[in-house]
């Protein structure tokens, strides 16, 4: 009975993460940004932040998702970037 469970779980777990990567795929159609573009944006990032703290840049994640605006309620996209930062610089030194 175990191994229909463990079974289950994992096909629910895949469920949700085929159901989150079709969102960010639907988003990213509606925002018409490519995945080329995507990678521009987190290289531009890296290279501003990295003037002012070191950062893992395995761990970057930069998405694009929908909220709302605040004014009127409307669906709007928008970036989101999770940025592990290792240290911050001294700025002053340089």
């Amino acid at each position: 009975m175990d191994f229909f469970k463990k079974l289950s779980k994992n096909d629910s777990n895949s469920k949700s993460v085929a159901k989150e990567r079709l969102k960010l795929v639907l988003i990213h159609d509606r925002a018409n940004v490519s995945p080329r573009f995507l990678d521009m944006v987190k290289g531009d990032i890296i290279r501003v932040i990295s003037d002012y703290m070191e950062i893992d840049e395995e761990g970057l994640d930069v998405k694009f998702t929908k909220t709302r605006r605040e004014s009127d309620n409307a669906p709007i996209p928008a970036l989101i970037a999770n940025i592990p930062i290792l240290k911050m610089k001294d700025k002053m030194k340089d």
